[in-house]
């Protein structure tokens, strides 16, 4: 099943199915208030931010990471999206519509040639 697993497209709108489907299956939808979730959420990003605290600046690839360190790096950011995303489904936002909203907002306020400016 893995395999088939990794063979899917992975979009938020799976995810948010996942992440119901495990909350219903352990009767964990009670505890699953925006404040908990969000609250949880913050945990995550804290565990996030522990694995660069003493790392300085980072290239980008990370070329100098071992794989466990990869690994350990991709469990913690699928952490903070599958809270983000539980978080948002609760609160009833459609959180890709919302993220292509903000880029477009982000457009108008940073237009291309205003950054390219400064």
């Amino acid at each position: 099943m893995a395999g088939k697993e990794e063979m899917t497209s992975v979009t938020l709108n799976l995810l948010k199915k996942k992440m119901d489907d495990f909350a219903k299956e352990r009767d964990w939808e009670k505890f699953h208030s925006p404040r908990n979730l969000l609250l949880a959420l913050v945990g995550e990003v804290g565990e996030l931010s522990e694995i660069f605290q003493w790392k300085g600046e980072v290239p980008k690839g990370l070329p100098d990471w071992k794989e466990n360190e990869k690994l350990h790096l991709g469990e913690e950011l699928s952490d903070v999206l599958l809270y983000l995303v539980r978080l948002s489904d609760i609160c009833g936002i459609d959180l890709g519509q919302a993220a292509l909203r903000k880029v477009q907002l982000n457009a108008i306020k940073y237009p291309v040639k205003k950054s390219n400016d400064e």
